[in-house]
């Protein structure tokens, strides 16, 4: 009895940085029934070789979302999803972005110049709260998820740093004499940690927006492409779904149409447009 071995291509979503990627495809070959992983960070997908009697296509969705991420393994319109997924990602942070950096202005500009207002402290850590711990919440979530299976990320690193400088800042407000009765001043550091928030997650809107571009330009690359193609079979013309064309099928192309597919010209001559795959405007014959 064999294994019913599969190949398939899953769009992946939340990944934010290269050790994101090594997380990802580290759960995707730890789960049972998989045989082989590769995650590619550039395109946001993972392909994954799997026993499809072990392992389905769920299991390797949770083996995913365990540790913060998500997999779409719908096979209708897998792109449709994943764009639409991409798009409300990147209106959310946006979002928490504007908001991070509104509240994060009057904590900075207190910090850096009012240090010593009449309830300056309390006043930024009450702004500062909800940029740490709302629009800053995903830093938490993905890092105990991280966490819970012994692994780490940039999630962890922002995490530990404005969670440990708003907690030390909320205990050196309210017990500053801790700190003074030992000859010392008890700083604060709201607006390390406010600042922080806003700035990586204006990084993260900025890559999101360059990474939309991106798919849009690659999207109307691809829509030049023809959708149906024509093949012969016993000499007769049939027209297919460019999907379902297979190895070692004829395809008849005619002057002045686009090539749909790689292939080996058989029969016949012409010229041929290449200026989108090798930037050369000129036509080059092509001849069987």
């Amino acid at each position: 009895m064999t294994n019913a071995l599969t190949q398939h291509t899953f769009p992946v979503l939340e990944m934010t940085c290269a050790a994101c990627a090594v997380s990802v495809e580290s759960m995707l070959k730890a789960t049972k029934g998989v045989k082989a992983a590769s995650v590619n960070y550039a395109n946001q997908t993972a392909l994954v070789d799997y026993d499809n009697s072990i392992a389905k296509a769920e299991d390797l969705q949770n083996a995913v979302r365990s540790i913060g991420y998500d997999l779409i393994i719908d096979t209708v319109d897998p792109e449709s999803i994943h764009e639409k997924a991409t798009q409300s990602h990147y209106e959310k942070v946006k979002t928490n972005t504007v908001w991070s950096i509104i509240l994060s202005v009057p904590v900075m500009i207190i910090g850096m110049f009012f240090m010593n207002m009449p309830n300056g402290n309390y006043i930024s850590m009450v702004l500062a709260a909800p940029v740490v711990f709302y629009f800053g919440r995903d830093f938490f979530i993905n890092a105990w998820k991280q966490a819970r299976h012994g692994k780490a990320n940039m999630d962890t690193l922002v995490a530990l740093s404005i969670g440990i400088a708003y907690s030390f800042s909320v205990f050196n407000t309210f017990f500053a004499e801790f700190w003074t009765s030992r000859g010392l001043e008890a700083h604060v550091y709201f607006e390390a940690a406010s600042v922080v928030v806003a700035f990586i997650l204006l990084g993260k809107l900025l890559e999101e927006k360059a990474k939309s571009n991106t798919s849009s330009a690659m999207k109307k690359l691809m829509g030049l492409q023809p959708k149906t193609l024509v093949v012969l079979v016993d000499g007769i013309e049939q027209e297919l779904p460019i999907a379902s064309v297979k190895v070692g099928n004829i395809v008849l192309v005619r002057p002045g149409e686009k090539i749909p597919v790689d292939g080996v010209v058989t029969t016949g001559s012409s010229f041929v447009d290449e200026s989108m795959i090798s930037g050369n405007r000129l036509p080059l014959k092509k001849c069987g």
